[in-house]
């Protein structure tokens, strides 16, 4: 026989540990680490945003990154625009980040798709095969041969498809479309509709934060993909801005004269290289807001199907 222990009138019931109100000084603490993180985050990035709006002048004055405005100027920025290294760079990095990203997400849905659904054809061996990519890596120099076999060098395609497929995305994917109630694909079944049909009009919609997700890993990962490029690219006019921003920015190597149209073996100066560091995180800062969003409610979706 269980006794029931009752609560006293007009006691409080005991909170939890994480329930309870934070104390002044717990609240105190709390604001001054929120504060340097974001001074932490903020302060390098205001850094470089001032200096590559700074004069040569105000550069020098300051003996490297400025930190208190003297003059705002674009002329980092136009000098970046005139230049065709640079500008080609960007062109094709965009290229490369909206091709390979649509090209990733869409493969990387469909396998991951197929694998969510018991008995599809060859599921168990393609399954311990992406899971086995965890484990083990071909390296560099079989992917460089077979790149080099295929004759993709100096092909936008070497900076996509040796990359394209990501098998962490793959059973991210494939975790999320497995939560997804069979009821529903079965009676969409029961109506006609084809497993492309099920994918395109119930499965994508419904998986609308964790594809955004996805796409925002691949996207940010070409953008900032310089090391195929290195190996891949003999032609410097098919270099994308990340390896741009490693060998003039990081490695201060001199534009080369005869793909920039210009004379001189001289730098890049401090304000032209942090306008390239800022060129090359605006997409990023761009994204995040806008995926975050879907990242949140990604996050409280699969919690609640946990």
């Amino acid at each position: 026989m269980t006794t029931l222990t009752r609560r006293r009138p007009g006691k409080p019931a005991r909170l939890a540990p994480w329930e309870e109100r934070p104390s002044p000084a717990g609240q105190l603490g709390k604001g001054a680490l929120i504060t340097l993180i974001l001074v932490a985050v903020l302060g390098p990035l205001y850094t470089i945003v001032l200096t590559s709006l700074s004069s040569s002048g105000t550069v020098t004055r300051a003996g490297g990154l400025v930190l208190v405005p003297d003059g705002i100027t674009f002329e980092a920025y136009r000098q970046i625009s005139s230049d065709t290294v640079v500008s080609r760079a960007v062109i094709v990095s965009t290229g490369v980040t909206v091709v390979g990203t649509l090209i990733s997400a869409g493969v990387s849905i469909l396998g991951a798709y197929s694998l969510s659904r018991p008995g599809s054809f060859l599921h168990r061996p393609l399954l311990f095969s992406v899971l086995l990519m965890f484990v083990f890596f071909p390296g560099i120099i079989p992917v460089y041969l077979m790149v080099s076999g295929l004759g993709l060098k100096d092909s936008y395609w070497a900076l996509i498809l040796p990359t394209a497929v990501s098998a962490f995305n793959v059973v991210v994917l494939r975790s999320f479309f497995m939560g997804i109630p069979q009821e529903i694909l079965d009676s969409a079944r029961i109506d006609g509709a084809g497993e492309f049909r099920i994918l395109v009009q119930i499965v994508l919609p419904m998986s609308k934060a964790v594809t955004a997700v996805v796409a925002m890993f691949y996207a940010v990962g070409y953008w900032n993909a310089w090391f195929n490029a290195m190996l891949y690219m003999d032609d410097t006019r098919k270099w994308p801005l990340a390896l741009i921003l490693r060998q003039y920015v990081v490695d201060s190597n001199p534009l080369p004269a005869a793909t920039a149209g210009v004379t001189g073996d001289a730098p890049p100066t401090l304000a032209i290289k942090m306008a390239i560091v800022v060129i090359a995180v605006i997409p990023a800062l761009i994204m995040y807001p806008l995926v975050q969003r879907h990242f949140t409610k990604g996050v409280i979706v699969g919690a609640i199907k946990g």
